[in-house]
């Protein structure tokens, strides 16, 4: 390609206007389905077309199509979040474009890999038994860790034999869990029949440990192998929180292997004064966490704390004679700790982000998140016609508006959250709570202000009154 390095400068230079200008644009863009699609080729070009031309239809057909994770009035799902730092070091990264499936494929991704996992496990004051790697995302993690239950339970063989003349081996999560913990049940060959489902209570909806006993000991009676238990710490619906000592005592009891889905919110313990809501993370089997959600770090960046790699690696790794590091058999290989094989350099945006920001700058977000998220969340408790489904854990809250009449409120509400993102000043996202419609507000957003905060109470308001 011509001009290379012109090219690759004005990509720089579009980002950071496009990052300047987040705050005029609408967060989720006007745009019908099929219509960014009726605005590309059909067929791809037998030659060489302009660049100049190329980056045009970008800026005049893509970019405008895009929903904005970024902007800091970004309040659905869980933020996905790229600091600044984050991304320079991801312009880094593509421009070296390694593989780093092993220590000799690029040595210093994996140590760098290593430390950087380890200032985490610090920083979230985790016991140094643990140790950890980075996977793309929860999901893989989950995955892993479902197949190291799997494996455990069967005394290793289930990779060699099969499943067909094994015990049915079972899986417990709480009813809030997450739907990759679903997904790593099928993928691993379980099946969903075995994934049973622990009822909730509490103001944290959290685990019933007495139901999760009484559960195991029928399943042990009927035949069943249980294998293994997820515990959530803020679980996607309303960051429902799970118990965790109590579960850790139940998988010790019964030698389980604990795994703690916190893929949002572990990165609030980096605080202190929240590290009660895991407490007991620290007799975990494995705990994953996502530095690109709430700590800024680009996706994909999944932190991935292990107890005893032995058992991981036993039950991931493929070691071909082309993998092989000849005269280095003590170095660590990653590729062996997750389900790829190639891997990105994704730890350099880690270093960068927590070494730019410093742990006491990313406390400082993610308290004034949390702050932020109760103050609105108070506010709308106040305003007639709106009621609070769950309170605020960590930054996430729901809510519901009832209307006048109180009639259809599913429906009110659904098309609510419809009309407030067609808006297009805010973003949310709708979840169920006890099978009824509510609506999600969570702040995470790297850049996001007060301001910013606030100024979705008038927005919901306003368009509620409309409805």
């Amino acid at each position: 390609m011509e001009d290379w390095r012109a090219w690759t400068v004005k990509a720089a230079e579009w980002g950071m206007d496009y990052r300047a200008r987040l705050r005029d644009l609408p967060v989720r863009p006007p745009v019908q389905p099929g219509e960014i699609a009726a605005k590309i080729a059909p067929s791809p070009p037998e030659t060489p077309e302009p660049f100049e031309k190329v980056f045009a239809d970008f800026e005049r057909d893509i970019a405008p199509g895009m929903t904005h994770w970024q902007h800091p009035r970004f309040f659905a799902y869980f933020p996905s979040n790229s600091a600044p730092a984050s991304l320079v070091a991801e312009h880094l990264v593509n421009a070296i474009g390694a593989v780093c499936m092993l220590w000799q494929t690029s040595p210093a991704a994996t140590e760098l890999e290593t430390r950087a996992v380890a200032w985490l496990r610090q920083a979230f004051g985790l016991p140094d038994v643990f140790q950890g790697c980075i996977q793309d995302t929860a999901s893989t993690a989950t995955l892993a860790a479902v197949l190291v239950m799997r494996e455990r339970a069967l005394n290793f063989t289930g990779n060699q034999t099969g499943l067909s003349s094994t015990p049915r081996l079972r899986i417990y999560c709480s009813a809030e869990a997450h739907s990759s913990i679903d997904r790593a049940v099928w993928f691993s060959g379980i099946g969903a029949d075995n994934l049973v489902r622990i009822p909730i209570k509490g103001p944290l909806r959290g685990a019933d440990p007495d139901a999760l006993r009484a559960l195991i000991a029928a399943d042990i009676a009927a035949g069943y192998k249980p294998a293994g238990i997820i515990a959530n710490v803020g679980a996607t619906g309303v960051g429902a929180t799970d118990p965790v000592a109590d579960l850790a005592a139940i998988a010790r009891e019964h030698n389980l292997y604990l795994h703690v889905d916190a893929a949002w919110a572990g990165a609030a313990m980096i605080c202190p004064e929240l590290r009660h809501l895991w407490a007991g993370a620290e007799h975990a089997d494995s705990i994953v966490v996502n530095a690109h959600k709430w700590l800024g770090a680009q996706t994909h960046c999944s932190i991935h704390f292990v107890r005893d790699p032995a058992s991981l690696t036993r039950t991931l790794a493929a070691k071909p004679d082309y993998l092989h590091t000849l005269g280095l058999s003590e170095v660590v290989n990653y590729s062996e700790w997750g389900i790829p094989l190639g891997r990105q350099f994704r730890a350099l945006k880690l270093w960068f982000v927590l070494r730019a920001y410093g742990l006491e700058g990313l406390r400082t977000m993610i308290r004034n998140h949390i702050a932020w998220s109760r103050a609105l969340c108070e506010k709308l408790r106040a305003t007639p016609g709106f009621e609070i489904v769950t309170d605020a854990a960590f930054s996430l809250f729901t809510f519901r508006y009832l209307g006048v009449s109180r009639a259809n409120v599913d429906d009110l509400n659904l098309a609510l959250v419809e009309a407030i993102n067609a808006d297009g000043r805010i973003y949310l996202t709708q979840t169920r709570v006890d099978g009824a419609v509510a609506i999600r507000f969570q702040v995470g957003q790297f850049e996001c202000t007060e301001a910013d905060v606030m100024s979705a109470y008038p927005v919901i308001t306003e368009i509620a009154a409309r409805l």
